[in-house]
Formats: C-alpha cells, structure tokens, sequence
C-alpha cells in the first residue's frame, strides 16, 4: 500500500484527504511509476475546486510527475524497471508516492536532468513551446506580452521568447516578482497592481501595441490584454488564473482592430505519441543547452499539498513548485 493525496468533493484545500491506496500491478500497456517528484499546477486547483469537473469521485488530481519505473505491462516496449521517466500528460493520479498510467503518455528522462526539475518543467515547457512555436509563432525583433510572467509558465516562456529574438514585456503583482522576471531575461515589467498596464504597454512600443498577448490570469486581464494589442494582433488564452474569460463578442474585436482571440489547452498539441515527443525533445533541448532555467522555488511534502494550494492560489508562488512524496 502506498499513499495519496485524494479529493473526495470538489472545494477548497481542506478537502484534500491523504489516504492510503492500492496501486497494484500494471495492465499489459501501462508502467507502475514510484514518484520522486510531483508538480504543483494552477490547473490543478481547478481540478480540486470543480472549476474543470472531474467525474468517478473520489479522485487523485495532478498530471506531471517524475520517478523510477517499478514495473512494466507485459506489452509494453521501450521502457524497463529502475528507468527514470516523467510525464505531463494523461491521465490525473499524481498527487500519490507511486501509480500506474498507459506507457505512450511517459517519457524517459535524459540523464542530465534532476527528477526535481523534470516533474517541475513538462507540463509549463511544453505549454511554452506550443505557444511560442504553434499558437502564434514569435518573430525575431517582435515585441510581446506575458502576463504573470513571474510564474512558472510565464518564466519559461519569458525566456524562450528571448532565445527567439523577441523583446519581452511581462506583468507581475509585486516588485519582488518583478525583479525575479528581470533576472530571468524580460525588457520591461509593469507592475499592473500600481500601473495601467495597457497604457505602459503602448508607451513601450510608441503607440503601436503588441503583435501578440499571452495571457494565463483570464477574466482579471482580459480587457488590458485586448487594449494591449496592435491592429490583427493575437490573444492567446492559456489559463484562467483570476476566473474564465468572458464570453467574447466579435464585434468587440472587430472594432478593437480586427483582433484575434484564441482560448488554447496543451492536451491538443500532444494529442498523439509523434507529438509530444516532439515537444518535450525540444523542451529538454532549450534546458540541456542553458537557455531555459527552471527555478523550483517552492517543495512541500505531499502529505501538505492543501497548503501548497493556499499559496499558489494566494500568489505567494514564484516560477515552479514541487511536491515530494
């Protein structure tokens, strides 16, 4: 028997109950996976809080993870026990010290990486890189802007977008998050708690606005994200830290300038095995190479992950946080 942290209904973090389960053996595709690090994402308070429903109650949430293979299904190929592997896609069942999960969702991890790192970076590098290369693929010399760019998502895709060439304009809510962003490559932070961001973001660009806003904070940002853009510019929706994106009219966007909006979920850019290979080899690339520094700024126990969604839910968070079973 192994433990887990599961929910039981949906509400606030008090409901997480930290339980003992039987993991057993895997199916003929799948791998019985021990973790050794478990990823903290805003996704996952959505989970927990119903926001995204979950059906088949009581459930273990979370969805990116590393660890050692303990066992692996008897039509399973390419994998074999005491490998390192991780994954940030599938099935939910993260939040325990070991699960099982179908093999073509699981990754190996290449050897220079930390299992720490690794359960941190899948899901926010490959949410980056479909932004940057797929949503709307960035240019050499364009000027963009990330909202909550000291998160874990947004400082990835602050330093990629350099890697790129472009000129990085990003929001935070405190001055110390503002300087975190700064170190980690952006042009210009504005502090949207004492500033008006859109006004600042046309200042930065001469009146002209920016080709592109990507924007995971949702209802709360909405509005500036669209003052934000220059005529036929991108919103390209991520998240909804703040609450959903309101219901868009076109002719608002019509007449903000012919604008283009587009409400994204990474499921649909890995959504086959050539896929997220693809992504990840280009993820664990941009880290192996220096260009991208993953920062786990935050571990809790698992058993304490009630408390890790107080403070990511509270934005007390910066860049990535992992919980160790």
């Amino acid at each position: 028997m192994v433990k887990a942290m599961r929910i039981h209904e949906h509400g606030g973090p008090e409901i997480f109950r930290f339980e003992e389960i039987d993991v057993g053996e895997p199916g003929p595709d799948e791998v019985r996976i021990r973790h050794t690090a478990i990823a903290l994402n805003f996704r996952d308070t959505y989970h927990r809080a119903g926001t995204y429903p979950i059906e088949g109650l009581p459930q273990i949430i979370g969805g990116e993870a590393a660890g050692v293979i303990e066992a692996v299904g008897s039509a399973v190929e390419g994998f074999f026990v005491g490998q390192r592997v991780c994954y940030g896609s599938g099935p939910m069942g993260a939040y325990a010290e070991a699960r099982l999960i179908p093999a073509r969702f699981v990754l190996a991890l290449p050897d220079s990486l930390d299992e720490t790192i690794a359960a941190a970076m899948m899901v926010k590098g490959m949410t980056a890189r479909y932004l940057l290369l797929d949503s709307y693929r960035v240019s050499a010399g364009e000027t963009i802007l990330i909202q909550a760019v000291a998160g874990g998502v947004g400082l990835i895709l602050c330093q990629w977008a350099k890697h790129l060439g472009a000129t990085v304009i990003g929001t935070a809510g405190s001055e110390e998050k503002a300087a975190w962003a700064r170190a980690h490559g952006c042009d210009h932070v504005i502090n949207y708690r004492t500033e008006d961001f859109p006004a600042r973001v046309r200042e930065l660009t001469g009146g002209a606005g920016v080709p592109v806003v990507y924007d995971g904070v949702g209802k709360d940002t909405f509005a500036g994200s669209i003052d934000s853009l220059a005529p036929n510019g991108t919103l390209v929706g991520y998240g909804n830290a703040s609450g959903n994106f309101p219901m868009v009219d076109p002719y608002l966007l019509m007449l903000k300038g012919s604008l283009h909006f587009a409400r994204t979920a990474l499921r649909h850019f890995i959504a086959t095995r050539r896929d997220l290979e693809r992504s990840a080899a280009d993820m664990f690339a941009m880290v192996e190479t220096g260009h991208i520094r993953i920062d786990v700024n935050q571990t809790y126990p698992l058993a304490e992950a009630a408390q890790a969604h107080r403070d990511i839910e509270a934005r007390k968070t910066m860049g990535s946080t992992v919980l160790l079973p």
